[in-house]
């Protein structure tokens, strides 16, 4: 068994960006700008927005977070939105999710320019990332995607099993796994809560992708001897013994699961700093086709 260490792949594709955008700054070239979006203040959104400020200081990026109160009118946020997609300096935009009940989280995806999605949630960047064009994909598969390359594991013609169904992770997952390119050229079957035959299909699965939001599902009698198994999942409990007052668990039991792997994503440190990573990339992008 061997651990897929998102942390170490991470630190290579920041490594490579600082080089470059210092050689931007050599060139006298524009440096890429990432601009936050905060709305409210639960916990777990402040702390990934703070890890990707931070990335942005690793690298070179500027950086600008903009803070709003939870009960902002939408019409604002979109205001907002609309002034920095017609700020040129500003390369790329995110949203941290979730937001606020009265505020539509598809009016605010919809709303970001196509362009300056670097968070690939756009329908324009859906679409095209669909049909194998070049988009914005969106920063968890994408980490998911580059931590695979990173690590060079195998997955032509392997049978992948995607749990989960969501917009963010689990479709646009299955869409990239089943491409035409390396990582990919999978077999993909995508399961949800009414899958009947879940623990059959895992059990075939060369390739889990676990992402359905919910903590240790994913048992050993469920992965057979040799699989690949990336855990994107990652919930706060409750613990008292801790001084932070809570642990992180991943939609995998990893304590029985990871002796039957070849690869396995630990929880924390796996899929998250790529997530990050991947966002990095993205808005690197965005900024060269202006330079």
């Amino acid at each position: 068994m061997e651990i897929l260490d998102g942390k170490k792949a991470a630190q290579a594709i920041k490594d490579e960006l600082k080089m470059e955008v210092a050689q931007l700054s050599v060139e006298g070239k524009k440096i890429p700008h990432l601009a936050a979006i905060l709305v409210g203040t639960n916990g777990a959104s402040e702390t990934y927005v703070a890890a990707k400020v931070k990335a942005c200081d690793e690298v070179g990026f500027k950086s600008t977070l903009v803070r709003f109160d939870a009960d902002i009118p939408a019409v604002k946020l979109m205001e907002k939105i609309q002034e920095l997609n017609n700020d040129p300096d500003v390369d790329g935009i995110l949203v941290q999710l979730p937001l606020p009940k009265h505020i539509r989280e598809s009016d605010v995806i919809d709303a970001i320019d196509p362009d300056k999605d670097v968070d690939g949630f756009h329908p324009v960047n859906i679409g095209k990332m669909l049909q194998g064009l070049p988009s914005f994909v969106p920063a968890t598969p994408h980490g998911i995607m580059l931590l695979l390359e990173h690590f060079k594991v195998e997955t032509k013609g392997k049978h992948a099993v995607v749990v989960g169904r969501s917009n963010i992770v689990g479709r646009p997952m299955s869409i990239l796994l089943s491409s035409n390119s390396n990582p990919g050229n999978c077999t993909v079957t995508i399961c949800h809560s009414h899958t009947q035959n879940l623990k059959e299909l895992c059990l075939q699965a060369d390739i889990i992708v676990a992402a359905l939001g919910k903590p240790e599902f994913v048992t050993a009698d469920m992965v057979k001897e040799g699989a690949v198994v990336v855990d994107v999942g990652i919930t706060r409990l409750e613990d008292n013994t801790r001084k932070s007052g809570f642990k992180l668990k991943g939609d995998v039991q990893f304590d029985t699961v990871a002796p039957k792997c070849s690869w396995i994503t630990p929880v924390p440190g796996g899929v998250g700093p790529m997530t990050i990573a991947a966002l990095m990339k993205n808005t690197f992008v965005s900024c060269k086709m202006k330079n």
